[in-house]
């Protein structure tokens, strides 16, 4: 059945002189109009990839007070900076060791393309940092290639095999995401390949849609149960890290520490995914720079800042980024999108490895979108060969080139953070803190606890 056309008759605004002035409604925006028709006609809600498009406060609402007469900055060519950083010394008898607080957040395969994992894998092991497995399981090329390797422990149980777990350097238990709190994972058919459902014990073809809350437990007790169990699997060797959707994000911090997370990560609502409905997308969750100062808080109040580790993530694009979520109390970060865009995601061409630049603008424009806006993931006919299955596709990835290119950009992303922490002081970017920040808006002030600019003023304090 044809729905009504697309067309809107144009009338006049009451509020304005003639039909010269026409005057849309806020409420009723051209989008909305266009999300209720979606709806009328399809009777399905929207599927996508990425994260969240709405504009939210983020880090470009905070600055940094860099050193001057008060205080004095270190000379960057003379005077060192360290970036080590090591999570998960709670418990574990062998804590992570990293070069750069940046990590590489789950991606599954299955979602990603094996040679996406691959690369990602080298670039991580290049500059010094971990990166995860994601649902779904490990491949034997991810653990070839990265040196450091957190094992994710999902609802689903895609894939989840303990000669895995014990080959893992660090393991993630997730509760949830923050581009979908609440909700579970999905892999839509096009995407589940031989492969993938051989690794998941899957139908091939067929859409799979995972748990959103983990079998073995209803509450905090079991999941302290859980914790216990996959440390005497690994002979408490691997640091455990709890990863939650930032929602009700003080309580939940303080359960997953009093059942013995070594690290907890916290994703806030900028959180990408590889396909999720898009009403979880912008309409759930808080976004990070509000989650991450409501995760210090649960910390301080238990006496467990030196203790447990801090990792936020969701939206992290920029080495300020990474600076303003150390000084605002996070040990680490991790990133997911900015990774994939560095790899290539929404790049007008691929890089041949014989041939050079081949431009693929005419399949974004088959998949409706365009290079630049492609959020298309939950298809698997990624242009560029990232967020696919196909093999034709796959190969346009090259792993040793995008491997590169996401090491370029950790390593920006470094020398951006220690650039700012001597700027203000600091010979560790550990060393960062509150007192280094100010907020440009009163809304960032609110949400990050710290003093609007040029005011001593923290709103609500």
């Amino acid at each position: 059945m044809n729905g009504p056309p697309e067309q809107i008759p144009q009338q006049a605004s009451p509020l304005a002189g003639g039909p010269e002035h026409l005057e849309p409604s806020a409420s009723f925006d051209a989008d909305v109009i266009a999300y209720i028709r979606r709806a009328s006609q399809c009777g399905l809600y929207d599927i996508r990839g990425m994260g969240a498009k709405r504009k939210l406060p983020t880090f470009d609402d905070l600055v940094f007070l860099t050193a001057s007469a008060s205080r004095y900055p270190l000379e960057g060519y003379r005077e060192q900076c360290t970036s080590r950083t090591v999570l998960g010394g709670r418990f574990a008898k062998r804590p992570i060791e990293l070069e750069i607080p940046v990590t590489i957040a789950g991606m599954s395969f299955g979602s990603l393309s094996a040679s996406a994992k691959d690369a990602l894998g080298r670039a991580a092991t290049e500059v010094g940092t971990s990166t995860t497995t994601g649902d779904g399981g490990m491949t034997p090329e991810e653990r070839r290639s990265s040196k450091t390797l957190v094992y994710q422990c999902l609802p689903s149980r895609y894939g989840f095999n303990p000669d895995d777990l014990r080959a893992a350097d660090a393991i993630e238990i997730v509760l949830g995401q923050g581009a979908k709190p609440g909700g579970g994972g999905m892999l839509l058919g096009q995407k589940v390949s031989k492969r993938v459902a051989g690794m998941r014990t899957l139908p091939e073809g067929i859409d799979q849609r995972s748990a959103c809350r983990h079998p073995d437990w209803t509450g905090p007790d079991d999941l302290a149960i859980k914790i216990e169990e996959l440390r005497e699997i690994t002979d408490w060797e691997k640091p455990i890290y709890v990863k939650m959707g930032a929602t009700r994000v003080v309580d939940d911090v303080k359960l997953a520490v009093k059942a013995g997370a070594d690290v907890v990560v916290i994703d806030g609502m900028q959180g990408g995914t590889a396909a999720t409905q898009q009403v979880f997308i912008e309409h759930t969750g808080i976004p990070t720079l509000a989650a991450l100062p409501q995760a210090v808080e649960a910390l301080e109040a238990m006496d467990k800042v030196e203790e447990v580790d801090l990792i936020i993530s969701g939206g992290i694009r920029t080495g300020a980024d990474v600076a303003k979520a150390l000084a605002l109390g996070a040990d680490a970060v991790s990133i997911g999108q900015a990774a994939l865009i560095a790899l290539g995601c929404n790049n007008r061409c691929y890089h041949d490895g014989e041939e050079g630049w081949v431009d693929v603008t005419d399949d974004y424009q088959q998949l409706g979108a365009a290079p630049g806006y492609c959020h298309h993931c939950q298809t698997g006919r990624c242009p560029v060969g990232i967020t696919t299955q196909d093999e034709v596709l796959e190969r346009r990835l090259q792993p040793e080139t995008a491997a590169g290119w996401v090491r370029n950009y950790l390593q920006v992303l470094n020398m951006e953070v220690t650039t700012l922490a001597r700027a203000c002081g600091k010979s560790n970017v550990h060393h960062l803190e509150r007192e280094d920040l100010a907020a440009l808006t009163v809304e960032a002030a609110a949400m990050a606890r710290i003093p609007l600019a040029g005011t001593s003023w923290i709103p609500g304090a």
